[in-house]
Order: C-alpha cells, then sequence, then structure tokens
C-alpha cells in the first residue's frame, strides 16, 4: 500500500510510466480527471483550471484571489484521492500538495529535449523551431509558476525521491524502479501516515469550502478537530465566526471546529 506522485513535463513519457506502474501494483491512476470532478464539484469552467495550473503568475496577475481559489479547489480534490491510499497521481503539480509528507513516492521523470520535440512535431504538424519554442515556453511557465506560488523550483532533484532518465532507461525499466520502490518499508502506509493525509485532505476542504468568504484563512486539522485562522475588524468578527462555523459543520468528518480571529484595524486608528 502507497501513495505515488509522478511529476512530468510535456512529452516525457511520464504518463505512459504512471498509467504502467499503477496497473502493475493495481492502483488507482488519476491526473486530468482530478480537473473534471473539481469543475463539477465547484461549478467552474475546467478552461479555468487548467490556466491556474500551467500559467505563468505574471499572465494572471492581479487574480491573485482567483488564483489561489481555484488552487485550493484542484488540491482539496487530489487529497481526497490520495487519502484512498493505492494510488499513482501523475501531472499537475502533485508532489507540493504533499511535499510534506515523507512516506509519499514522489518522482520526477526526465526525457531528452530532442525526443520531446519530434513528438511535438508529429503531434502538432510543425516545425522544429515551432515544437522547440513551444516545449521551452511550457517549461518556464511551469517552473515559474513553482517558483513564484511555492518558491520551489520543479528542476530541484532534492524534490523527489527518485529522477529518472528516460533514454538509456525505457518506460518499462521506469516502472521497475518505482515499483520496487514503492514496495520498501518507509513508503509503506502505517496507520499514523494514513491519518496525516486524511488530516490534510480534510483541512483542504474546508479551506476550499470556505473561499467565497475569505480566501487567506489558514486551516489545519487532527482527527476531525478543524483549526480555522484568520483575521478580521472586530465589527464583523461574530458574524465571520458564525458564517465559518455554518460552513463547516455542514462537511463530513469535522467534529470539532476551533477559530481563531485576530483583530484587524481600520486604517489610521
Amino acid at each position: 500500500m502507497a501513495i505515488i506522485t509522478i511529476s512530468r513535463g510535456s512529452y516525457s513519457k511520464g504518463k505512459e510510466v504512471a498509467e504502467k506502474v499503477a496497473g502493475k501494483l493495481g492502483y488507482a491512476c488519476i491526473s486530468r480527471d482530478v480537473l473534471l470532478e473539481t469543475s463539477k464539484e465547484f461549478n467552474i469552467p475546467e478552461i479555468k483550471l487548467v490556466r491556474a495550473i500551467h500559467d505563468a503568475p505574471s499572465i494572471l496577475k492581479g487574480l491573485k484571489q482567483s488564483k489561489e481559489r481555484y488552487i485550493a479547489y484542484i488540491r482539496a480534490a487530489v487529497l481526497k484521492h490520495l487519502s484512498a491510499d493505492n494510488v499513482v497521481y501523475h501531472g499537475l503539480a502533485g508532489h507540493f500538495f504533499v511535499s510534506g509528507i515523507s512516506y509519499v513516492l514522489k518522482v520526477r521523470i526526465l526525457a531528452d529535449l530532442e525526443d520531446r520535440v519530434q513528438l511535438e512535431m508529429e503531434r502538432e504538424n510543425i516545425s522544429r523551431s515551432e515544437a522547440l519554442s513551444i516545449i521551452k515556453k511550457d517549461d518556464e511557465e511551469r517552473r515559474r509558476w513553482s517558483r513564484e506560488l511555492y518558491g520551489i523550483d520543479t528542476r530541484d532533484p532534492c524534490l523527489y525521491d527518485l529522477v529518472i532518465h528516460i533514454r538509456e532507461l525505457t518506460i518499462d525499466d521506469a516502472v521497475e524502479l518505482i515499483c520496487r520502490t514503492a514496495g520498501l518499508k518507509q513508503f509503506t502506509t502505517t496507520p499514523e501516515s494514513l491519518k496525516s493525509i486524511h488530516d490534510l485532505a480534510l483541512a483542504a476542504e474546508v479551506k476550499a469550502a470556505l473561499m467565497d468568504i475569505q480566501y487567506d484563512m489558514e486551516v489545519q486539522a487532527d482527527d476531525g478537530h478543524v483549526y480555522v485562522q484568520t483575521h478580521a475588524s472586530p465589527a464583523i468578527q461574530q458574524q465571520l465566526k458564525e458564517d465559518i462555523l455554518g460552513i463547516v459543520g455542514r462537511l463530513s468528518g469535522v467534529k470539532k471546529t476551533t477559530i481563531t480571529l485576530s483583530r484587524v484595524t481600520p486604517y489610521g486608528d
């Protein structure tokens, strides 16, 4: 029993590796279907979710709240799937959402630039220069997104437990390496590790549900006890607390809610 996230660039063979790993281990394999699920659950056009993940922050300049809202929704959906255990997740920054969880096996799949360019040329029926430009732009946007939002560079090998270059190693070799590593003791799910992923998933679900009230709330969970921390002016604190309790109380898995409100005073007071 394990949770595996596979980070990949376009045309890196990461999708094929993820699907084969899931098939060999008998795990669920998820990626774009999370977008579809989230789009329906929160009534958001899928294209907006795609852009929230892939567009560089500069493109969405001035839309910080909207971007963080979409990220919160996707985080909640991803962690909901991961908390079921026995799952392979590829693409859409999954490793960011579980960066603090050591027992999740985090993998990065790389491929030669020329191989990626050739695949782009064949798929889109375009010239080499056009394909190279598209891939370089896509890679840079993904790097800028992760760096500016999380302060992390996707190329940093320290983010991953395994970095596999598809060249001399084939897709099947990569699958074998990942499956063997997933069987190691440190990546095996335990009651303690399962609790931590459930706590993380519940906190993400609560934060997503509260986005319409205030986008910068801090939320944590511990065995069904939810802790919400935010700020408000004295005049609206009581109403805000009631609104939060009303929303959180409707969510399954929540046993108790503790709200901490820091005081915000009007400018000039």
